[in-house]
């Protein structure tokens, strides 16, 4: 009893079945109140604690990108693998949004480099399509497959292509895989080339990158 006292004093949220509010751990999480998050911990709530969308009060700071908060329940053993709803994990959304701080967290405490998204692609994928160039190449730094196909037929190399402007960021990205060692002639589900796509777009920069690096149409 003295217990439950604690926790609610803490603004935790007891069970009460389907449709009760946002769980106080991920609440906080979301609002980046480290002294608020470490009471309720210390008065036991658990740390992979879910919202109704699934999320752990981990992912909810990733969203909000509250390194310090993430770091707190990194260290008080956080799943950094845990997905949500819309199968996105601290580390899955840390990638694919280029929160560089709190992926060097989830990589230093397990991060799964074969997990996926809803798209069957791995956190690598996402960042080079949103030109995040420092992600890529932290993730470039790990095992992390680089030539990994996503459902949509599509690599690394291809989204940057693809969905990428062609810009600075893109062509940047474009060389740091090249440089891994990506496959150049790996083509996308209807038989196209990386350079074809880069040549198609009148992205010059990156058609040069893998025109020297030895790539056809």
């Amino acid at each position: 009893m003295r217990r439950r006292s604690l926790l609610l004093a803490c603004g935790a949220a007891w069970p009460v079945g389907a449709g009760a509010d946002t769980p106080a751990l991920v609440r906080q999480a979301e609002a980046g109140d480290v002294a608020a998050l470490r009471r309720l911990l210390d008065a036991g709530v658990p740390v992979d604690t879910r919202d109704a969308r699934r999320r752990t009060a981990l992912l909810a700071a990733t969203h909000a990108n509250h390194i310090d908060v993430a770091r707190l329940l990194i260290q008080r053993g956080a799943d950094v693998n845990a997905k949500d709803e819309m199968q996105d994990s601290p580390f899955l959304f840390a990638g694919a949004e280029g929160r560089l701080e709190i992926l060097r967290l989830t990589l230093g405490a397990g991060a799964d480099l074969k997990s996926t998204n809803r798209y069957g692609g791995t956190a690598l994928i996402p960042a080079a399509h949103h030109g995040h160039v420092e992600t890529v190449r932290a993730l470039l730094k790990t095992g992390i497959d680089v030539d990994h196909v996503n459902r949509l037929g599509w690599t690394a190399l291809l989204e940057a292509i693809i969905l990428g402007d062609g810009g600075a960021a893109h062509t940047e990205i474009v060389r740091l895989l090249v440089a891994q060692g990506a496959k150049l002639q790996l083509a996308d589900a209807k038989g196209v080339t990386p350079l074809a796509h880069a040549e198609q777009r009148g992205q010059r920069a990156i058609a040069d990158i893998l025109r020297r690096a030895g790539a056809r149409p």
